[in-house]
């Protein structure tokens, strides 16, 4: 008898397109040693370094897995399908439901990869088709079928018990009132007494914010922040590589807002990253009815590496509604934050991605420093520059060593996202929702560290906007600690003593010392007003 031809096995996607004349032989076997040390698909690689388009893989991974190419802009899926698989399921998997033909199940993905994920998602039960659709096809299609549902849950992914949501002026402002006319009534009774508490107040505040910028300047002065090792970089012995090591996916979220001029820049300053681009996942949020940076976009090309995600229309209109959402859509194990007009230094990501491998799973969050590339404009810009060296230089790596939270910043910041889902990413309604995450990290047992790499962005140099930044501080500083004021027991629990009361120093501390300061200010010298007018009299 004569045995059975063997039967070939199926041509890998570099082979096909290298048959193709797609990719050389020499791109082909570079792809295959780059996707050993990556834990990514190779077409994603071939992609992010420019060799093939999105419609050379969809034809390629149909060829190889034998599926229909399916166009979604021109036949789109039904949209009573969608019932079918949760929307983050669809999303983490990167499949559709798409039509029904008899018994079966047609859905689209372009990861055919996950083909027995996604049969395991629909069950045993169901029979299924698969077809291909093009990366972008697909973002778009489960934008279109899930973008309002994803947009709900970004309003409210923190819990109630840490989310200030619930926030209502009104329903407060009868107290706030009542409180008022006492205190007045107060003051017309017995003025020398509420003005010398008035001054006994703004004195303590005084005294206690000028107590924690010493202990934490001390703590920094103490201790200097030094450049961690890298564990990745040691040397080899003679005549050894340096090691490969697995790099994770890091997604930058970029969220825009009316940026005329600024897209063309932004692909420049994040393209001088040193990452490699197949492990960049860069995702610019933009507004459903901005049309003004959609204009722009339309106007710059885009990477691969690169993508735009528009947020349906909602409430509040918030940058961490506009994370929140587009945290769905991230393909990275590591989370970063920048603004539109940052300029990161260009070994930023390695940096962060080199400490992170180094650091506990504990340490959740990396804060870099900021700083500015407009200082020397004028007056404002360079008291701007003065107060953020300072502050990250000597006043943040000072808390962190003092056990106190660390109030991070809108930018620049980098969190394991298992971490970040685990506290309920960003509080759509908080306008500090960075350092009101600080403190929620915190109060989950993470730790958060600052990190020596610079992000320079641009320094506000007109007045009017120095007040509104400042008020808006202000009033999410309020916000957040009146948020997490509700049970004191659980937050001194959570926290400890020596985090407790330092909360009450950073934040309410910070908030009594701007609102103090005028009253400080108008006791201190009206005694000497008086004395002066009593000499002359």
């Amino acid at each position: 008898m004569v045995a059975p031809p063997a039967r070939r096995p199926p041509q890998s996607l570099a082979e096909i397109l290298a048959d193709q004349g797609i990719i050389s032989q020499d791109m082909r076997l570079k792809a295959v040693a780059l996707q050993r040390h990556q834990d990514l698909p190779i077409g994603e690689i071939l992609m992010a370094h420019g060799k093939i388009t999105e419609e050379q893989l969809r034809d390629g991974l149909c060829q190889q897995y034998g599926a229909e190419p399916l166009d979604l802009l021109i036949r789109p899926a039904m949209p009573s399908l969608a019932r079918l698989l949760p929307a983050k399921t669809a999303i983490a998997l990167n499949v559709l439901p798409w039509r029904r033909a008899g018994q079966a199940l047609i859905v689209a993905t372009s990861r055919p990869d996950h083909d027995a994920a996604i049969r395991a998602a629909f069950g045993p039960d169901q029979p299924l088709i698969i077809a291909l659709a093009s990366q972008s096809d697909m973002q778009a299609a489960l934008i279109r079928t899930y973008g309002d549902e994803l947009a709900r849950l970004a309003e409210a992914r923190v819990p109630q018990s840490s989310s200030c949501r619930n926030w209502n002026v009104r329903r407060r402002a009868p107290v706030l009132l009542l409180s008022v006319l006492i205190l007045g009534g107060v003051a017309w009774a017995a003025p020398v007494m509420v003005a010398a508490l008035f001054y006994g107040i703004a004195l303590l505040f005084f005294i206690s914010n000028t107590g924690l910028k010493l202990a934490a300047l001390a703590a920094t002065l103490r201790q200097p922040v030094a450049a961690p090792p890298s564990n990745m970089l040691r040397l080899q012995p003679p005549g050894q590589p340096p090691p490969l090591h697995r790099q994770p996916v890091v997604s930058l979220l970029v969220p825009l807002l009316r940026e005329k001029d600024i897209a063309c820049q932004l692909v420049k300053r994040l393209s001088r990253l040193e990452y490699p681009r197949e492990l960049l996942d860069v995702i610019l949020i933009l507004e459903a009815d901005d049309t003004t940076t959609r204009r722009a976009l339309a106007d710059t090309e885009l990477p691969s590496w690169m993508r735009a995600i528009t947020i349906p229309h909602g409430h509040p209109r918030t940058k961490p509604r506009a994370l929140n959402y587009a945290l769905n859509f991230a393909r990275g194990s590591l989370i970063g934050i920048y603004d539109a007009e940052d300029r990161p230094q260009p070994d930023q990501i390695r940096t962060i991605v080199r400490r992170f491998a180094e650091s506990p799973p504990k340490v959740a969050c990396l804060q870099g420093r900021l700083d500015y590339y407009n200082a020397t404009h004028n007056w404002i810009s360079r008291c701007f520059t003065i107060e953020y060296a300072s502050w990250f230089r000597l006043m943040l790596p000072g808390v962190q060593r003092l056990g106190l939270f660390v109030p991070l910043g809108g930018t620049t910041v980098f969190l394991r996202r298992t971490a970040l889902e685990a506290v309920g990413a960003w509080d759509a309604h908080n306008v500090t929702e960075d350092a009101e995450l600080g403190l929620r990290l915190m109060r989950h047992g993470y730790q958060t560290e600052i990190v020596r790499t610079t992000t320079f962005e641009e320094a506000n140099s007109a007045i009017l906007p120095w007040i509104r930044q400042r008020a808006r501080w202000l009033k999410g500083y309020g916000m957040t600690w009146v948020t997490h004021m509700r049970n004191p027991v659980t937050l001194w629990r959570a926290l400890g003593p020596r985090a407790f009361w330092g909360f009450q120093l950073q934040i309410l501390g910070t908030v009594m010392g701007f609102l103090t300061a005028p009253c400080y200010g108008a006791f201190r010298w009206c005694p000497l007003a008086c004395r002066t007018r009593w000499t002359r009299c």
